[in-house]
């Protein structure tokens, strides 16, 4: 059986590091929360957020507002909190209500408050390998693989998902970790054969189980970002991209769902917040580039 990677944990420890560097600042990084409407798996996850932002010491400003928010309400809301010093990160919780143009949101968020590292010019500084706010999920993904693995340099990744919101940025991240990076998505040709040339396998196509345990590589590494809920003898339970216990007999290591990359993308959250923070303060801070370096983010 392959090591299980313990997400949880890895959070644990990144959270109580965090929460100490907070302890020894002259103020609380603050951190601004958006929920519009009343979606239930937004409310868990805008919940959970706000939990973790209390309990490293940090500030919470929530903004819990009705279904029926215009979005020239919502856009004037962001230009408040970009304007407030106060506040350092700002998280707009998606998907918003239909009548939003998300993107739009999204770009109106300043990119020194982008914690969720969705703007443009932070997406733009990933590309090029300048430094800047990494979307959480796939920062969380490269420490849970520089954890386990060490040095990545040379192994072959395959990425299964081309999103804006993984796929791409933990393509970027790999690279920048020196590996050989292939992309592959709902177009890719004989997608069984490109994953068993993989040493790391990131899945993140959204489809329930749907990488088969003979795809995977003896001695491979995989890395499940996948959160889909399933009915299965008569109960509802949470499985990832990659059919787990099949793929356990041939993985050195896998993360499991629940409990592997999930934690892991909340206290990257907070870690970008506490970075955004310190840019706000124009300050250099060697502990802010031992987590980039964590998360094999180069300058």
């Amino acid at each position: 059986m392959s090591l299980v990677i313990d997400g949880k944990a890895s959070a644990a420890r990144l959270r109580a590091y965090i929460a100490g560097q907070v302890k020894q600042l002259p103020s609380n990084p603050g951190l601004a929360v958006v929920l519009v409407g009343a979606d239930p798996a937004s409310e868990v996850y805008v919940r959970n957020k706000e939990k973790a932002v209390e309990e490293v010491g940090m500030a919470s400003f929530p903004h819990h507002l009705p279904a029926t928010t215009s979005e020239a309400d919502l856009l004037k809301l962001i230009d408040e909190l970009n304007n407030n010093s106060n506040v350092h990160g700002i998280l707009v919780q998606l998907p918003l209500p239909g009548s939003i143009d998300a993107q739009k949101v999204l770009e109106r968020i300043s990119p020194a408050k982008d914690v969720d590292g969705f703007h443009p010019v932070n997406a733009g500084k990933l590309a090029v390998g300048q430094d800047g706010l990494v979307p959480c999920t796939p920062m969380g993904c490269m420490i849970l693989l520089k954890e386990t693995l060490g040095d990545l340099k040379g192994l072959h990744a395959v990425v299964v998902g081309r999103s804006n919101i993984v796929g791409k940025p933990i393509a970027q991240l790999l690279l920048q970790a020196d590996c050989t990076v292939t992309i592959t998505h709902s177009k890719t040709k004989d997608l069984a054969s490109v994953c068993r040339s993989a040493d790391i396998i990131i899945a993140a196509i959204g489809k329930p189980e749907f990488i088969k345990g003979d795809w995977i590589k003896k001695g491979a590494t995989v890395i499940d970002v996948g959160i889909n809920r399933i009915e299965r003898d008569g109960k509802t339970k949470l499985v990832g991209d990659v059919d787990y216990a099949a793929a356990a007999q041939s993985a050195k290591a896998i993360t499991p769902v629940p409990g592997g990359v999930g934690p892991m993308t909340i206290a990257c959250l907070l870690s970008n917040t506490l970075k955004a923070c310190k840019i706000s303060w124009d300050k250099t801070d060697e502990e802010i580039k031992r987590i980039q370096q964590l998360a094999g983010i180069k300058k």
